[in-house]
């Protein structure tokens, strides 16, 4: 990922995340983390963990999806 470092909490929500947009696109776990890491995914949740965390789970992975996508983005930074 990189240097930064991120809270237990944080981590928790990313691998939450990766485990739930797996299970809504139908992915095997090492696809989604292979494409949270090649997108960076991994660290947009990560640095917008504060905005995304207090959404509800469609709209985090409506975003999540639209970062990977290069779509507009409300949490993006």
């Amino acid at each position: 990922m990189n240097d930064k470092q991120f809270s237990k909490e944080q981590t928790d929500f990313l691998v939450y995340c990766i485990e739930m947009y797996k299970n809504k696109f139908n992915l095997s776990g090492s696809k989604t983390q292979e494409l949270f890491s090649k997108t960076g995914a991994d660290i947009y949740i990560l640095n917008n963990f504060e905005a995304l965390h207090t959404t509800g789970l469609e709209y985090t992975l409506d975003d999540i999806h639209g970062f990977i996508e290069g779509g507009n983005l409300p949490c993006q930074k």
